[in-house]
């Protein structure tokens, strides 16, 4: 199982109750080394984040070659077309001067060529072409892209078909990747049901789905969505199970039934984070016991999503050593007013140089969120209309 290294963990104080969200963001985002480094194939490297920086292998192209279908010519024109040449047959002779071979794209250029000139700027009559002649047109020459060692893609990036493409182009079949952080979910609630109908005063598991979703999405991989009874001693029984990142929805506040804060104690558990100055998604917790994170995530679906966000993404992009996004921040227009004391966070859809609020967010309701491509950081000095932080949704 990937354990995530602690060398390059802030240390663990007590935690403090009402942290500023940004805070509470920033220990999260800093709380964990990445995990070690794998070696995957090309195929299985979509999404994966580099462990190490990505170089190449090869020089590219490997020498002078034909950019357009035509011909291969040396000396004025015009020239006698003398020989072939074809992708992946070097030619066997030099070209002459006052002759040219036909060449298809990416074929080596024969020793001597001075140019290719492309069929549609040719005139061939008689076994004779003729062109006006530019040196060195249309001729790739060795290395022009690529040469041995030369850098790819920078470590914690995260990898594209278009890397994949690019590190096969260059000659690799594999990459050292980070190892995908394993995150159980657990969710907790006598009155949440898995599948089909929910009955008078159930109410349908919301979390489960999403925070799959979200964890996939993150570069991690889900090793198990548990529903729990309320109760601690089943609750600290799940805490023990294999994983990286414990996720725990609906147990982390002061109620008769939330039991998170007393099973934590009694593994001995030390807390990063104790509660968010935010709202929604106030009853946050970041803790940690012997190899593994717990994150205590609200029960309202809405919150839930603001408590991935705060404290879970930052700490699983921080196990993946996953390069920080520069932050976008656009102004905000709509019915929103800031908190005197806590970040309110909002859904908003973003639209050119601007991004408008969502109506209807509430804590226990996605309806907003679902509308939304973006949440919006509203700081306690925010005015209408004025710039905010946005974090992306997908």
């Amino acid at each position: 199982m990937p354990i995530a290294l602690t060398s390059a963990s802030v240390p663990i104080a007590p935690a403090r109750h009402d942290l500023p969200w940004r805070r509470a963001r920033e220990l999260a985002a800093a709380a964990a080394g990445p995990l070690a480094a794998e070696q995957v194939t090309l195929g299985a490297a979509i999404g994966r984040v580099l462990a190490v920086e990505l170089r190449s292998a090869v020089t590219l192209p490997g020498g002078d070659t034909a950019a357009m279908d035509g011909y291969a010519v040396a000396g004025p024109p015009p020239w006698q077309v003398t020989g072939q040449v074809l992708p992946g047959q070097p030619a066997t002779s030099p070209l002459l001067p006052g002759t040219a071979w036909e060449i298809a794209t990416g074929a080596l250029v024969p020793p001597g060529t001075e140019s290719v000139v492309m069929y549609e700027s040719c005139e061939r009559i008689a076994g004779l072409v003729t062109a006006p002649l530019r040196p060195k047109r249309h001729i790739r020459t060795a290395g022009e892209d690529l040469r041995p060692g030369d850098l790819l893609a920078e470590r914690g990036r995260q990898v594209t078909a278009a890397l994949i493409g690019l590190a096969a182009h260059a000659g690799l079949d594999t990459i050292a990747v980070r190892a995908r952080p394993r995150v159980r979910v657990l969710i907790t609630g006598d009155e949440v049901v898995g599948h089909g109908l929910p009955a008078l005063g159930q109410v349908r598991d919301a979390l489960g789905p999403l925070l799959t979703a979200l964890v996939e999405d993150a570069g991690a991989t889900v090793a198990g969505v548990h529903h729990l009874a309320d109760g601690a001693e089943q609750l600290r029984r799940a805490l023990l199970a294999e994983a990286d990142l414990v996720l725990v929805t609906g147990s982390s506040s002061k109620g008769a039934s939330d039991h998170l804060h007393a099973v934590l104690d009694g593994l001995g558990a030390q807390l990063l984070v104790d509660g968010v100055a935010c709202k929604p998604g106030h009853p946050q917790i970041l803790a940690r016991f012997g190899p593994r994170w717990v994150a205590g995530l609200p029960g309202n679906p809405y919150a839930a999503l603001i408590g991935w966000l705060t404290v879970a993404q930052p700490l699983l992009a921080a196990m993946l050593g996953r390069a920080p996004s520069p932050a976008r921040v656009l102004p905000v227009t709509g019915n929103v007013q800031a908190l005197d004391e806590a970040v309110r966070l909002v859904p908003v859809r973003c639209h050119g140089d601007g991004a408008t609020v969502v109506a209807g967010a509430r804590p226990a309701s996605l309806l907003a969120a679902a509308g939304a491509d973006a949440i919006a950081v509203i700081e306690p000095q925010w005015k209408p209309g004025g710039p905010a932080e946005l974090l992306p949704l997908g």
